[in-house]
């Protein structure tokens, strides 16, 4: 079983930067494919990054691409990372990361969830 706990939420200006975290308990993170989520109010939850075991492959949604950059670190720190630039109002929502054995967008394929951290970007 994996545990994971975000960490990285706030509040920051439209145009600005945030760096979200992911720590991931066991020791067997580099076994997972990891992906980040989020979820604005009032709409359904949707796939924002993720990246393969090794940190080889990523994918991004559109809206995101260009701006957001994961990364992992398979080591001591088990963490798995979303370098946020150019935070725009619309990418306000509480995001999640979660652990898969696939590599995959759809948040049915994600068998672990942390409990989400709160970003909001102010216009």
């Amino acid at each position: 079983q994996v545990q994971l706990v975000e960490s990285g939420g706030g509040l920051v200006q439209a145009g600005g930067s945030l760096i979200l975290s992911c720590a991931a308990s066991g020791r067997t993170f580099d076994t997972y494919a990891m992906g980040w989520f989020r979820q604005a109010p009032g709409k359904e939850r949707e796939f924002v990054a993720a990246i393969s075991r090794s940190g080889g492959s990523t994918a991004y949604a559109d809206s995101v691409k260009g701006r957001f950059t994961i990364s992992r670190d398979n080591n001591a720190r088990n963490t798995v990372y979303l370098q946020m630039n150019s935070l725009k109002p619309e990418d306000t929502a509480v995001y999640y990361c979660a652990a898969s054995k696939y590599l995959g967008q759809s948040e049915n394929s994600y068998d672990y969830w942390g409990q989400g951290t709160q970003v909001t970007v102010s216009s």
